[in-house]
């Protein structure tokens, strides 16, 4: 465990105060250095390296769409 606090809402926390498996998978991350708890505003805004979403026409590609740059049309 850390030093710092922390707390999950999954029931496996909630009911038993456990340490549960999302507590340590942010351990890993944090770790590791994977986990970026506060990424820059310019990486939001950024278009992914594969971007296709000029070859689609008014369609985003799905890189855009899984970084939040862009949405599906309903």
């Amino acid at each position: 465990m850390t030093d710092e606090l922390m707390a999950c809402t999954c029931p496996h926390h909630v009911h038993r105060n456990a340490y549960c498996k999302h507590m340590a998978a942010v351990e890993n991350a944090i770790a590791d250095g994977t986990l970026e708890a506060f990424p820059s505003e310019d990486e939001d805004d950024a278009e992914p390296e594969d971007c296709d979403c000029d070859g689609l026409g008014d369609f985003p590609c799905w890189p855009c769409v899984r970084n939040g740059r862009k949405e599906l049309p309903n």
